[in-house]
């Protein structure tokens, strides 16, 4: 099992962000979540085939339209992780 642990910032917050990440993941296969921060950030775990995690990335990176996405940072993520994607 492969994972990584992404913290998204930007406008990410409010613009349907985290249910679009799900849908996202959810086309690719993975399993995860997407949670709002307090400090403004979404929080995003990603399980699942590698090339799915890095293709997530790319997305995340843009995100929705109604996004501004200005930085993604992407850790290594070892745990188990939840069964499909869940928001939070």
């Amino acid at each position: 099992m492969h994972g990584a642990r992404f913290l998204v910032s930007g406008r990410v917050q409010g613009v349907y962000y985290r249910a679009s990440t799900r849908e996202q993941a959810r086309r690719l296969g993975l399993d995860g979540s997407a949670v709002n921060l307090p400090d403004g950030r979404v929080e995003v775990i990603a399980t699942g085939a590698p090339e799915a995690i890095d293709a997530l990335e790319q997305w995340l990176r843009v995100g929705p339209p109604t996004a501004k996405v200005e930085t993604v940072e992407r850790y290594p993520y070892q745990e188990r992780g939840p069964e499909g994607f869940s928001v939070g």
